[in-house]
């Protein structure tokens, strides 16, 4: 599919696409807008769903709007534009994280064209995984693709996935006996018909019987009919996406080589499923930096594997309010219906 027009059928698959980015905790912080003049989609923090516990200083906030940006990217070298991002700042608009431009190309990107048949299908899977290994020159894929956003992934042996995932499991424990952090979390798990944000009630995912893999329990300890503890992998496969830099951009990046790392796994049939629980604390976020490097500032660990393909959660679909018109400089893209999505 390629257009040269920037009309409402355009625009809708831009932002589908953008919506279909990870967030934590299904939160969907974002806000897109129009900018005729400039020809440009800009995505806009959201701060009234941020979690002020989990995320004081909105580092996931701007991990999940990277993560939007580059599905944004990648709809837009699929309909013919090379797409211009600009990430922060803009002293006037303090809210504008990112705007993606689109100029007129005979050859848009192949790199972000070939990854937007898997922005549909990506989604985080949170059952076990069968325990065979990702071959290596797909691990390497996932590494590059990461890299080209201008961040790292580190892949552990086994000694160092035990250490990560034993952090990762004492973040876990301590969100669990924290009162003030559960309530936060629980505030994110949604009843049937509650709205297409957060995690559905429905869609609670199984534990693992054998406390080896730290999957987050979104309904902090309470029953959940139906739901089961499960066996999971033995030896998980994981890696760890840092960047150099600890800044407002830097977490831009860092969501945009996550989100682009995460399409070219599900491109190779790869499923993944993402571990935040130690970034949410800063002396665990320290203890998750990899052996040896001074300049590691971690940002989110990776579960990767193969398993079974995971089913979305809501998601609330942005439609722009009408057709761009040159009356209007900028339009204003709101919330819509509910639509499939992903969850942190």
């Amino acid at each position: 599919m390629q257009t040269k027009e920037i009309d409402a059928t355009a625009l809708e698959t831009l932002l589908a696409a953008a919506v279909a980015a990870p967030s934590i905790h299904n939160t969907q912080p974002w806000r897109f807008g129009f900018d005729l003049g400039t020809r440009a989609v800009t995505v806009h923090a959201d701060r009234s769903r941020a979690l002020a516990l989990a995320d004081p200083h909105g580092r996931a906030l701007y991990l999940s709007a990277g993560s939007a940006v580059l599905n944004l990217r990648a709809a837009a070298a699929h309909l013919g534009w090379e797409p211009v991002p600009h990430l922060l700042p803009d002293p006037r608009d303090p809210e504008l994280l990112a705007t993606v431009r689109l100029t007129v190309t005979t050859d848009p990107s192949p790199a972000h064209r070939a990854l937007y048949p898997a922005v549909a299908r990506r989604h985080s899977s949170r059952m076990p995984f069968t325990g065979r290994p990702v071959p290596e020159p797909v691990v390497a894929d996932m590494t590059a693709a990461a890299r080209a956003e201008g961040a790292h992934l580190y892949v552990p042996d086994i000694l160092q996935t035990r250490r990560l995932l034993r952090v990762t499991s004492a973040a876990e424990l301590r969100n669990a006996t924290d009162e003030a952090r559960t309530a936060e979390t629980r505030a994110w798990v949604a009843p049937p018909g509650a709205g297409p944000y957060g995690l559905p009630l429905t869609a609670a995912r199984p534990l693992d019987a054998a406390g080896r893999m730290p999957m987050r329990d979104f309904t902090g300890r309470v029953p959940v009919p139906g739901r089961s503890r499960m066996r999971f992998e033995r030896h998980a496969q994981v890696a760890l996406l840092w960047t150099v830099g600890d800044r407002p951009r830097d977490w831009l990046a860092a969501g945009q080589a996550l989100e682009r790392a995460l399409l070219v796994a599900t491109a190779h049939g790869v499923r993944t499923s993402l571990l935040h629980q130690a970034m949410e604390w800063p002396d665990l976020r320290e203890a998750m930096r990899v052996p040896g490097t001074r300049w590691c500032r971690p940002q989110v660990l990776i579960r990767f594997g193969y398993g079974p393909e995971a089913k979305g959660t809501p998601r609330a679909a942005a439609h722009p309010a009408g057709p761009p018109s040159a009356a209007a400089r900028r339009s204003d893209l709101d919330p819509g219906t509910a639509g499939p999505g992903d969850e942190d």
